[in-house]
């Protein structure tokens, strides 16, 4: 069966990585028909086994606009009038009696209403005998037009034309219900709610799971995850963020001081996802604190800190030699950090997730890069870690970062994994600030 998926026309480069993501957590199998696809486009034609394997895939996905069952498609009105008239008669049947409406949409170009009345008059050959219901049809058919990529060059007539009928919507409603500009509890570096649950879908979170944050923050990617279901904790360095102290983040506000219900527990609360909920530790990412032999998360999904508006740090002294700590000091010490270079974060973060991830689990986390330097050997790697894909976001110019998706397909043994050329990724925020 022929499904045509509109994709919502931004973060272009991630449909392709979150529809196979999804695809393969629901347990379906999509052929692309990539021969008209360009990431310009927000129509991709699919093969699909069945009605219900579309709503699965919707039903999860935050950059489908909708998926739809594909009736007819053309280079032009007489070719769509063609491919509409030679489907067999059991492929309409669904579709005769109730009631309906057809939708007219265009892309990349505006399309008046009285052009609107001429399209639907072109598809007055359809053999619909039901009434036309506009607030709560039983089917909704949608006549989608494509002008083409070029804004500069659009013409009179599309460039294909295609009718479908509604199967269902995708996830773009989350976005605004989990908008951080709502969120109780947010900082400088704060997860989009649109890129956290694209990194979900990329983990292929599902209900039941162990997730895992090492540096969290204050929890963004925790919500998405815990949004489908998955049990989360996290953990960072920061004692004060953790704790909900020091100045608020949130522009525009007389605050001096966050408040006493700021903490990632209060942003899960505030959706209802506090069962998910597990802890949050002031931890070091250099120094695993964790008593597992290995294989307790599900996944591992996470933003290190690059050094532009959070700087990565790690326990340790400044100094070459550190005092030592009074016993009667210890309890309420606090200890002194220092930097900690970009390429070991990553180096530090794939054994991690080498060690303590179950087999098959995934390990997603972005990756900043200078794109006027950039090769694959930047990418870290590991022998019990397989690349998965990675989908680029710029930022300017020549600065962007890649959401880099690994699977676990080997148990973790004495080889340690390989870092990103620390040459170049330490060089990422100086060349950043050029």
């Amino acid at each position: 069966m022929q499904f045509l998926v509109h994709f919502a026309q931004e973060h272009s480069t991630f449909r392709l990585q979150e529809l196979q993501s999804v695809s393969a957590l629901c347990g379906v199998d999509v052929k692309h028909l990539l021969v008209t696809y360009s990431q310009l486009s927000p129509f991709l034609v699919v093969e699909l086994p069945s009605h219900d394997a579309a709503v699965k895939i919707a039903g999860r996905c935050v950059l489908i606009k909708a998926i739809h069952r594909l009736l007819g498609t053309g280079s032009d009105y007489h070719e769509l009038s063609t491919s509409l008239l030679s489907l067999p008669a059991v492929a309409m049947e669904p579709y005769i009696y109730g009631t309906f409406k057809i939708v007219v949409d265009c892309f990349n170009k505006k399309c008046s209403l009285s052009r609107q009345v001429i399209i639907l008059e072109r598809l007055s050959f359809l053999p619909f005998q039901g009434r036309v219901n506009l607030s709560n049809p039983d089917n909704t058919f949608y006549l989608l037009e494509d002008y083409g990529e070029d804004h500069n060059k659009v013409g009179d007539e599309p460039k294909r034309v295609f009718f479908c009928c509604l199967v269902a919507h995708g996830q773009r409603n989350l976005i605004q219900k989990y908008s951080v500009k709502g969120r109780v509890f947010i900082g400088n570096t704060s997860m989009d709610a649109q890129l956290a649950f694209l990194m979900a879908n990329q983990a292929k979170v599902s209900s039941g799971d162990m997730i895992c944050d090492p540096f969290v923050g204050t929890g963004s990617i925790l919500v998405a995850c815990a949004h489908f279901g998955a049990q989360v904790i996290g953990a960072d360095i920061n004692n004060l963020l953790l704790h909900g102290k020091g100045r608020p983040s949130r522009s525009g506000t007389n605050q001096k001081w966050r408040g006493p219900d700021e903490s990632v527990l209060a942003n899960l609360r505030q959706y209802g996802l506090e069962r998910y909920y597990i802890d949050v530790l002031v931890s070091d990412a250099a120094q695993v604190v964790w008593r597992s032999p290995g294989d307790l998360f599900d996944a591992i999904v996470t933003d290190p800190p690059y050094g532009i508006r959070e700087g990565a740090r790690k326990l340790g002294s400044r100094k070459d030699e550190a005092k030592p700590i009074p016993p009667q000091q210890l309890q309420d010490h606090i200890p002194s950090v220092r930097q900690y270079q970009l390429a070991d974060v990553y180096f530090d973060l794939l054994q991690f997730a080498a060690k303590y991830l179950v087999l098959n689990g995934r390990l997603v986390y972005w990756l900043p890069i200078d794109k006027s330097q950039f090769d694959n050997s930047i990418i870290p790697c590991h022998p019990s870690l397989q690349l998965i894909s990675t989908s680029e976001q710029l930022l300017h110019a020549s600065i962007g970062r890649l959401l880099v998706t690994m699977v676990k397909v080997k148990p973790y043994g004495c080889c340690a994994g390989q870092g990103p050329s620390s040459s170049v990724i330490n060089q990422f925020r100086t060349n950043y600030f050029k």
